[in-house]
């Protein structure tokens, strides 16, 4: 039995006929007209089924329901027409209630929760009698609007406020930089990772269709290693090497290969690294004799990059997609480490892959000038 019955007086059936054969109005009016005259009940009508009228219309019952339901709620003008959602939907949050949800996730999350979610914002709103009520969704639609995402999380090196010591390294590293390439002069920017070395306890599930690569979350610790990288940015080659550990031996030893193997016919290496305690010519002396720590350190023209300014080296670029594309899997010794390094050192190598460094000094006077002392930059 039908829950709402549509019976037409004839006037209205009239008017119904008129407004179908005009045919000025809307599709959707027109069709909605065609349901009522075939649903109705009264003695005019011809009391169609829904199913007749679903097949004769070509409309959804759906459709039927809805229209059946408005005209006996709402009468015949609310059955011709779409309701406007805005009237049944009162709006929750005005621009001051907007503005303590802004305020309330920039501030600090309560005890046991990393951040603030939605339902966590929307039970606080009420706890600070904000509002009486109020849905998760309508927060939503607020921190979207003011482009606020609580969830997430960027990690930065953020310099100091007017620093003179930064802006001196950094304007030195960006001016070493713009520099020409010079075959005898080539500029290596040089930087080390350390990564974990994991064992699976069980083989993983492979690849299949509808199904992704499925490992087990148990693990075994098999040590650590240390990825050491020099890369020229200018030519696209880069030498990376795995160790051990990440000692002034390690470095010492790194860098004199890539000094008398990858560059034995360069006059100068301008180098860019961070100041780490290992990364200096002094740890030439303490792995090698005199002369032979006095013929690297000669052969080497360092620029450090400023504490908290890593960014600025370009190796970093480099380990990043190290990181993402070989280092992030799990590598269970410290051989299956190097074959994985080494394989994805050759591809990069012959793809020649670059950097296209693009920010200046000038660049970095105007867009860091919170960083220079001087008011005048």
């Amino acid at each position: 039995m039908k829950k709402y019955i549509v019976r037409l007086t004839q006037e209205q059936r009239q008017d119904l006929h008129q407004l179908i054969s005009t045919g000025e109005e809307a599709a959707r009016k027109l069709l909605h007209a065609r349901i009522l005259l075939k649903a109705d009940a009264g003695e005019l009508g011809p009391g169609w089924t829904d199913e007749q009228i679903s097949e004769a219309l070509e409309v959804s019952t759906s459709t039927l329901v809805r229209v059946r339901r408005e005209y006996a709620e709402h009468g015949l003008q609310a059955a011709l027409t779409r309701r406007s959602l805005s009237r049944s939907r009162p709006r929750r949050l005005d621009g001051e209630h907007e503005a303590h949800v802004v305020a309330l996730v920039c501030s600090a999350p309560p005890d046991g929760r990393e951040h603030w979610s939605l339902r966590l914002l929307a039970d606080r709103l009420v706890e600070l009698e904000v509002v009486e009520q109020v849905s998760h969704e309508t927060v939503r639609q607020v921190l979207k609007k003011n482009e606020l995402k609580p969830w997430q999380k960027k990690h930065w090196c953020i310099p100091p406020q007017a620093n003179a010591e930064f802006v001196c390294a950094m304007e030195e590293v960006l001016d070493v930089y713009k520099r020409p390439v010079d075959a005898s002069h080539p500029l290596v920017c040089m930087d080390e990772v350390n990564t974990q070395l994991l064992c699976d306890t069980r083989a993983p599930l492979p690849v299949e269709p509808g199904q992704p690569l499925r490992q087990d979350y148990e693990y075994e610790r098999e040590g650590v290693c240390n990825v050491f990288v020099a890369y020229e940015p200018l030519a696209g080659v880069r030498f990376a090497q795995v160790r051990v550990q990440r000692t002034k031996r390690d470095w010492a030893e790194f860098m004199k290969e890539v000094l008398d193997q990858q560059y034995p016919t360069a006059e100068k290496v301008v180098l860019v690294m961070d100041n780490l305690n290992t990364h200096s010519p002094a740890s030439f002396y303490e792995v090698f004799p005199p002369a032979e720590a006095r013929r690297l350190a000669r052969k080497l023209e360092i620029h450090y990059t400023p504490k908290h300014g890593s960014w600025l080296n370009m190796a970093e670029i480099e380990l990043s997609v190290l990181s993402r594309q070989c280092l992030s899997r799990r590598l269970s010794s410290l051989e299956e480490a190097t074959r994985q390094v080494e394989a994805w050192q050759t591809h990069r190598n012959q793809d020649r892959a670059k950097v296209n460094w693009r920010f200046t000094t000038d660049d970095a006077r105007i867009k860091l000038k919170r960083l220079y002392p001087s008011q005048d930059v």
